[in-house]
């Protein structure tokens, strides 16, 4: 009986604790800001500056591409699927739209320096629609580009010896002057993609 007596003890000490933890973990993650004051620490910013140079040679930054709308995602010429597949996707969205496509701009930003010549980059993009610029940088300007978009990076070493790129695979919207307005998720249907394309255009 003792025995007994003292498992359960044990046990509804473990549950007490377990229980405290959980409600202390819920105090800190809804109370984290000082009251009265919004939390705004969870907020990525989104749209910050930084400078890069396109696959012909131009310098682009936010002063450049402010102005127009514009279409923003991260990706590397060697990648096996989601990369090509966007950036084909696009040139399609883009084809349809015509000649009202040039009022948006597109970039595709390289997270691979290293391999990713401007070289190989006007190559590889002679594939897809002209109007799509790639842009590349030093590791440093690349690592400033990356977060500036509050996205991620990261090298992935391979079997072969080589590596990969592990990436965010999502489309930022920005506006003509360089605010976030959401992702465009080549998941969803081709209408509500073009949807949101031509609501980025005319600012609604």
């Amino acid at each position: 009986m003792k025995a007994l007596r003292a498992f359960r003890l044990v046990a509804w000490c473990v549950v007490a604790i377990f229980t405290l933890l959980l409600i202390i973990g819920y105090l800190l993650q809804s109370g984290g800001g000082k009251r009265g004051e919004p939390d705004t620490s969870s907020t990525p910013a989104i749209g910050r500056p930084f400078e890069l140079v396109s696959h012909r040679g131009q310098v682009i930054d936010n002063a450049v591409l402010k102005g127009k709308p514009y279409l923003a995602f991260f990706g590397f010429t060697h990648c096996p699927d989601i990369c090509p597949t966007t950036l084909f996707e696009l040139s399609d969205l883009m084809n349809e739209l015509g000649p009202a496509a040039s009022g948006f701009n597109v970039v595709f930003i390289s997270v691979d320096p290293e391999r990713d010549t401007q070289q190989l980059l006007n190559e590889y993009m002679t594939s897809f629609d002209r109007r799509i610029l790639a842009l590349r940088g030093t590791p440093e300007q690349t690592a400033t580009a990356v977060k500036a978009f509050s996205a991620y990076a990261r090298k992935v070493p391979t079997e072969d010896g080589s590596y990969t790129m592990d990436h965010t695979a999502g489309v930022y919207m920005m506006d003509a002057n360089g605010s976030f307005k959401g992702t465009l998720d080549m998941h969803e249907s081709r209408e509500v993609r073009m949807k949101k394309i031509r609501n980025l255009m005319t600012g609604s």
